[in-house]
């Protein structure tokens, strides 16, 4: 396949006006170092500051330079899947507008990608200029992430420096808070070779992180069971539902049955039966049974909007002949 340029480079932003004139000067010095055909694609979340302003002065002055502004703040996520959706370069490179990932490292991102054969490299920020406050969480999340993904050798997911093959952001949609989670996407859409670098941090130059609070860590939590929920059972919820529901059936009906051996065991013996009702298995069974039915519903429900659903056969085909 013919690609127009070597190397896009995605740059998400918001409120990032002092930095964008460096960082794209830094882009440009590495990108004709190494003789790159390039495009730098800022995609402004609905800055407040002059960060448009800016993107359209280095525009106008560099047609490798492009821009997509939003009309109001959207996040991270939907900023990459507007940028992956316009790059047109053979490998896509995704870095933060704080200056805090170094251009520097594209050319050796870029070797990995075309000469080793990786989909996938995420950058790793061995030595970092975060606060205790930030590092301490975020390798409590990352061994989290590694092991519900299975991805093993990454030690930093939420990397802004990563680089792709261009078929791998052509073929994920990154949505909601997903963008910690891209090599899990990557993985999940058939592209599993995955790679690590260790890259440069440096301290922020301008301004302060958009990205703090512990909101961050939950809401990464969730959305880590979320893809791992649909990346097990997003097609088959019957399987998950049906057989949560199955045991909690079985439970019930041996609950069922103790209390009606217990009657009639009673009744046998000629001796005043007790009433079901104060047996507590009468309640394990009620409510075991009742729950088991319920799982039994959902699933069958999820089962009907799966196979209705417009993506349900979404498959990603990686040639046809």
């Amino acid at each position: 396949m013919k690609y127009k340029k070597n190397i896009s480079v995605v740059v998400p932003l918001y409120n990032e006006a002092e930095s964008l004139p460096e960082l794209y000067a830094w882009i440009k010095r590495v990108m004709n170092e190494n003789n790159f055909s390039y495009e730098i694609i800022f995609v402004n979340d609905g800055s407040t500051d002059t960060s448009w302003e800016v993107i359209n002065q280095l525009a106008a002055g560099d047609e490798n330079v492009h821009g997509i502004k939003f009309r109001r703040n959207y996040g991270k996520s939907p900023a990459l899947f507007c940028g992956f959706r316009a790059a047109c370069g053979e490998v896509v490179i995704t870095m933060d507008a704080d200056l805090q990932d170094s251009p520097d490292e594209i050319p050796e991102l870029y070797r990995m990608i075309t000469h080793d054969g990786y989909d996938l490299v995420s950058g790793y920020k061995q030595k970092r200029y975060d606060p205790i406050s930030k590092t301490i969480p975020t390798k409590l999340f990352n061994a989290t992430a590694r092991k519900v993904s299975g991805i093993k050798n990454l030690h930093d997911f939420n990397c802004g420096l990563k680089a792709y093959r261009h078929d791998v952001v052509k073929n994920i949609e990154v949505y909601g808070e997903m963008h910690r989670y891209i090599p899990y996407l990557a993985k999940n859409a058939g592209f599993g070779k995955i790679g690590e670098k260790v890259v440069q941090h440096q301290a922020r130059k301008f301004g302060k992180t958009k990205f703090g609070g512990l909101n961050r860590f939950v809401n990464g939590y969730l959305d880590l069971l979320s893809l791992w929920f649909m990346g097990s059972f997003g097609l088959k919820p019957m399987h998950v539902f049906g057989f949560l529901g199955s045991i909690m059936f079985f439970f019930g009906f041996i609950a069922v049955i103790i209390v009606g051996s217990i009657k009639l065991v009673a009744i046998c013996q000629d001796v005043p039966a007790p009433l079901i009702a104060d047996s507590p298995y009468f309640y394990i069974a009620l409510t075991t049974m009742i729950l088991g039915t319920q799982l039994f519903v959902a699933g069958f429900l999820g089962e009907l909007i799966s196979r209705n659903a417009p993506g349900r056969n979404n498959y990603q085909i990686e040639a046809e002949i």
